[in-house]
């Protein structure tokens, strides 16, 4: 059967849209560098001019003209850098609105599958590539880029006011080359191993924060504080090795600016003994090669950044090439009814992992609430997670209405299929701004009627800033019982076909749970309701009870024939060892109730 995400088309090359609109930029780059180059050739011709003429001849007048010219060349390049650096600004914040507006909507638009196949910090580290990105196209790294070709001109200049030397500098270039690439090699490798340290040791410290009060609670600073110094003595480590190879190839680069200078001495020195060339030739010769060997001199120690660059950009694009959630619909279909059917669905985590969920076939209707139970690890989670669409089956399918979930997009099955997850998740803003973010324009009159069903409102409006009460971090400044009522209300938001609750009652009093069994009988006359459960107060109000054991339905039907099975000392059947085995005689039908 296809996934939706095996639907999605695939993306063009996310750096040509990134490149694309920054060509007509690169085009005035270039030219302010070809200006900004040939100025630079006026420094060395103005002393040239002056050894071998004014000093010569004392020429004033001449020296005069020079000055002033120079003077108007130095205006005229301040000018033009800073009018690049103005463009390279501007190359920066296109690349973080492109780039960052994209992979935000890109991450957003992964299945979960993919975003739970990485760790937190991981993303967090994806989004600093785009910082390695902006650096690059927008820092002395593509100015450097821009100014290597120039290199030939000057090289060429020094061809014609001082051959002898010249052949110095293209050996010195070659060598500059050589080192240049053997950088390359040793800094890309040992940056990818630094990298990959400073993942497992970033990962760590989120793990930390996220769950400060159980460190605190259980004093496990005492395990944690050796792991995290070994992992952040490996990073340093890493850090270091890459550190000492790139200052290693830096230091080489150094060694042969010196010996080109020494060289280049040497020569000229002979050569205007033999009346080859003039001093003024010679000085302005080492000027011109400074310029030449800057860029190449630069070039060694860059080769960070630039690997930096490749990794960044080689990540971004694995990023950009991975499957996304169905995005559009072919026909936008009227409310569902609710039922809700797992046909014959089978899931694992892994290849070679034993399936998760097994077979499951059952049929969920309008008009009753439907527990699940079972021990933990047995699948119910996953379950949930099969029928809001949040997971693709490996066989079988998930139908809402006889329509397979997998031709619809999320918002669509957001809006249908209302979920409250059993660790309820806020994010920092107003109680407001919790309840409608994934419906902007809901109505007052909507998020009172949500809220006051799940029973958070009489809580909401005894705040001091009611419902534009700050929540906190992921809702740390509200107790569990008020944000497991706000997670019911924002699942009702929509007023969905299909309402799915896992473990709804674990941060509610007696009392709120009582409330909540009345809530969603209510709810279930005309919604699909799921709740994963083992209240006894919610058990009570179920019409049917699925018993889930090793990814399999064990036990199903009506709740009073499953509740009365169990209390009899039934358990859930242990796996089949042979054609004698069977399964307890409890009712399991296709559809509650039959």
């Amino acid at each position: 059967m296809s996934s939706p995400s095996s639907l999605t088309p695939p993306p063009e090359s996310w750096f040509d849209t990134v490149l694309r609109p920054l060509l007509p930029v690169t085009r005035d780059l270039l030219s302010a560098s070809l200006f900004i180059n040939i100025l630079a050739l006026a420094g060395p011709v103005f002393v040239m001019q002056v050894y071998d003429r004014v000093v010569a001849q004392a020429g004033l007048s001449t020296l005069t003209g020079l000055v002033i010219g120079m003077g108007l060349v130095v205006i005229f390049d301040f000018t033009l850098r800073q009018m690049r650096a103005r463009v390279m600004q501007g190359v920066a914040v296109q690349v973080d609105v492109t780039v960052g507006r994209r992979l935000f909507h890109k991450v957003l638009s992964l299945p979960l599958r993919t975003l739970e196949s990485r760790p937190t910090a991981a993303w967090q580290q994806t989004f600093q590539d785009i910082e390695v990105l902006r650096n690059c196209l927008s820092g002395p790294t593509v100015v450097l880029l821009f100014d290597l070709p120039f290199t030939l001109l000057f090289l060429a200049l020094i061809f014609v006011i001082a051959m002898p030397v010249a052949w110095v500098l293209v050996g010195a270039l070659v060598a500059f080359l050589v080192i240049a690439i053997l950088s390359a090699r040793a800094v890309g490798s040992a940056a990818v191993k630094e990298r990959g340290r400073k993942v497992s040791r970033d990962v760590m410290m989120a793990e930390t924060v996220m769950g400060r009060t159980t460190v605190k609670a259980l004093a496990l600073e005492r395990g944690i504080l050796p792991l995290w110094e070994e992992r952040q003595a490996e990073s340093i480590e890493r850090s270091l090795e890459r550190g000492q190879s790139s200052d290693r190839f830096v230091n080489m680069a150094l060694a042969v600016t010196t010996l080109t200078t020494v060289l280049m001495t040497t020569v000229g020195a002979l050569a205007i003994v033999d009346q080859k060339m003039s001093m003024g030739a010679l000085v302005a010769a080492n000027m011109l090669s400074g310029r030449m060997i800057g860029p190449f001199n630069q070039l060694v120690g860059a080769w960070r950044t630039l690997q930096g660059f490749r990794q960044s950009a080689r990540r971004l694009g694995d990023l950009f090439s991975q499957p996304e959630d169905r995005q559009t619909s072919s026909l936008s279909l009227p409310r569902p009814s609710g039922a809700l059917t797992a046909d014959s669905i089978t899931f694992r985590y892994g290849a070679e992992t034993v399936p998760t969920i097994n077979a499951v076939k059952y049929s969920f209707r309008p008009g009753g609430i439907t527990a699940i139970m079972g021990r933990n690890g047995c699948g119910k989670t996953t379950l949930l997670k099969l029928l809001l669409g949040l997971y693709t089956p490996e066989d079988g399918r998930v139908l809402l209405d006889g329509a397979d979930l997998s031709q619809f997009t999320r918002a669509e099955l957001a809006g249908w299929i209302g979920y409250v997850p059993q660790d309820c998740v806020l994010f920092s803003g107003s109680i407001r701004d919790n309840l409608t973010r994934a419906h902007p324009g809901i109505s007052d009159a909507d998020i009172l009627e949500a809220s006051t069903l799940a029973g958070a409102h009489q809580y909401i409006v005894n705040l001091p800033d009611g419902y534009a009460t700050d929540v906190g971090e992921m809702g740390s400044l509200l107790s569990g019982g008020i944000r497991q009522r706000l997670a019911i209300a924002r699942a009702l938001m929509g007023k969905p076909s299909v309402l799915i609750l896992d473990e709804p009652s674990g941060s509610l009093d007696r009392q709120a749970e009582e409330h909540l069994r009345d809530v969603l009988v209510r709810l279930s006359q005309d919604r699909t309701v799921i709740v994963v459960t083992h209240s006894p107060t919610l058990l009570s109000a179920c019409r049917s009870i699925i018993v889930m054991d090793q990814g399999k339905i064990a036990v199903s039907g009506p709740s009073a024939d499953v509740m009365g099975y169990l209390s009899r000392g039934g358990q859930p059947p242990q796996p089949a060892t042979g054609p004698a085995a069977a399964a307890p005689s409890v009712p399991t039908p296709s559809a509650p109730g039959a």
